[in-house]
């Protein structure tokens, strides 16, 4: 009965992070869209070229080092949590003020090697939410060793939507008061100050009642427990920083090759702001791909550790089939709308061949997220992370060698390549940890399927509904009407052919967190089914 409690109470906390997962991240691809028409892809460059920065290192404390210090108090007796928190504050405090006086002072050579010396404001003021990390890292982990994720989750909410609020409103001020849009930009930059401190202020009032276990005076060595948070919060972490490390990656140099290879500063920068767009596509298409799996991953962890109920050979299969399906049919749906996509949302139709392969990534990056997540839940950290410094390695090399030829269109193609090349090394990884089958040869030969329907729906719809139903519209009303029809039909017509197919059965859908209509969805049509054979 116990167990069942402990089981029914970690489900519980992970819907409620997988839901609060899903607003961030939503949040997240969203705000840049009013923020790119707010400044304009110029803007967009500005603010898209420090943001790597901050998220690279708010993600590895916050997230890395939350989950490290989650993982030591669960290790050790109740005794030492007190001393454990005090030497986890302290270490992540040290590292805090290291990178905020590498920043601040550091912003004007940072910026010089961008080749946009006035990026440097933003540098500074971004530098002051890294003050914030310490205690977002060790509150967050304390409550996560508790198996309590409300606080957790609410406090995600909240920093998010802080920061999302200070910069569309903060923006809208300083650009409808006429200031540069390098301020618009270091307020751009305020929000993520402003969404840490509004976190840290919910997650001490949550504290609050926990506070007497700090007064705990039992000794403790802190090398071992520097050494573990070190680990363990980089592997953890590594995976979600991969896309942001692309965009630092970007960030050096696809300014700089594109003013290189002859083109105006005022050009590049507006190519690489219309490159960012793919950003939040990116994002998104994530988001329909890993929020729902995600949530099976630690089940994989927990019933490979047991010899009785389900098999965490059901949960991993499951795990990679839904990833890629959604993922795969995000990049293929995004493909044929992506023109009127890019008006829609950004107002101009510019290099959307580019955006289209930058789309791409949502796939490689979905399946990236769930190995590397079911790998490290068996303890396999050191091999994921040497890949993805390979792939990283990779994305440089080739966005030096495609970027003067092919122009942004050529760092989309890196960006693929590196991911490429990391995905086909987990999977050769994973297979000797765990010889696992992912999926039959059937499961791919009906979403390729599901996919060529979707693929001739949306095309079909789209040249018809641009060229004639919507023709006499304002060009990006238009784009809009063509999106928001083509996309459901798409949608209506891979999901039918899925749910027939049944490669996905109703027993396993029902797992998935909000699974249960899409199951109600499979059950009707296959009974329909039936109903016209007799």
């Amino acid at each position: 009965m116990n167990n069942e409690g402990t089981m029914k109470s970690f489900m519980k906390g992970a819907v409620l992070l997988t839901i609060a997962g899903f607003i961030v991240k939503l949040l997240s691809a969203v705000y840049r869209v009013p923020f790119q028409n707010l400044v304009g892809d110029q803007g967009f460059y500005i603010y898209q070229q420090v943001y790597p920065f901050v998220a690279i290192f708010g993600i590895w404390t916050s997230y890395g080092f939350a989950v490290a210090v989650s993982k030591l108090l669960a290790d050790n007796s109740r005794q030492d949590h007190g001393a454990i928190l005090r030497v986890a504050f302290m270490y992540v405090a040290i590292i805090s003020f290291t990178v905020f006086l590498l920043l601040f002072l550091g912003a004007e050579l940072l910026a010089g090697w961008m080749g946009d010396t006035q990026l440097d404001q933003l540098l500074k003021v971004g530098s002051f939410s890294v003050l914030l990390m310490a205690p977002l890292a060790v509150l967050k982990g304390h409550f996560q060793s508790r198996n309590d994720m409300a606080p957790v989750a609410y406090a995600q909410v909240v920093e998010q939507g802080l920061r999302v609020s200070v910069i569309l409103l903060g923006t809208w001020v300083v650009v409808s008061s006429g200031f540069s849009l390098y301020a618009a930009g270091q307020m751009a930059m305020l929000g993520a100050v402003a969404g840490g401190l509004g976190a840290v202020i919910l997650l001490l009032l949550y504290f609050r009642g926990h506070s007497k276990m700090l007064r705990n005076t039992s000794a403790i060595r802190t090398w071992p427990i520097i050494k573990e948070m070190t680990a363990v919060s980089i592997s953890v972490s590594m995976s979600s920083l991969i896309l942001l490390l692309f965009q630092l990656v970007d960030s050096f140099t696809v300014f700089r090759l594109l003013e290189a290879s002859g083109m105006s500063r005022l050009a590049a920068m507006e190519q690489k702001g219309i490159y960012d767009r793919g950003q939040p596509l990116v994002q998104f298409g994530i988001l329909i791909a890993t929020s729902l799996t995600l949530a099976i991953v630690p089940l994989v962890a927990r019933t490979s550790r047991k010899h009785s109920g389900r098999p965490a050979e059901m949960y991993a299969r499951l795990a990679f089939r839904v990833s890629f399906l959604f993922a795969f049919a995000a990049a293929v749906g995004l493909t044929f709308v992506m023109p009127y996509v890019n008006e829609m949302l950004f107002q101009t139709r510019e290099q959307s061949g580019a955006l289209i392969i930058f789309n791409w990534q949502i796939v490689w990056m979905s399946l990236l997220l769930i190995m590397t997540a079911m790998l490290h839940g068996f303890g396999k950290v050191r091999v994921p992370a040497l890949l993805l410094i390979m792939g990283l390695a990779v994305k440089v090399v080739s966005n030096w060698l495609l970027l003067p030829v092919w122009g942004v269109a050529g760092a989309a193609v890196a960006g693929n390549i590196g991911l490429a090349v990391i995905v086909a090394g987990l999977l050769f990884y994973f297979k000797k940890v765990w010889p696992l089958q992912f999926a039959p040869w059937t499961y791919y030969a009906w979403l390729f399927g599901a996919a060529a329907a979707m693929s001739v729906t949306v095309l079909g719809w789209s040249v018809l509904a641009d060229v004639y139903l919507f023709d006499s519209l304002s060009s990006r009303l238009g784009a809009a009407l063509t999106t928001a029809t083509a996309i459901p039909l798409g949608a209506v017509a891979f999901m039918a052919l899925i749910a027939r197919s049944r490669i996905i059965t109703e027993k396993e859908w029902y797992i998935i967190p909000f699974g249960r209509k899409l199951a109600g969805l499979q059950l009707a049509i296959n009974s329909k089914k039936k109903g016209e054979k007799r």
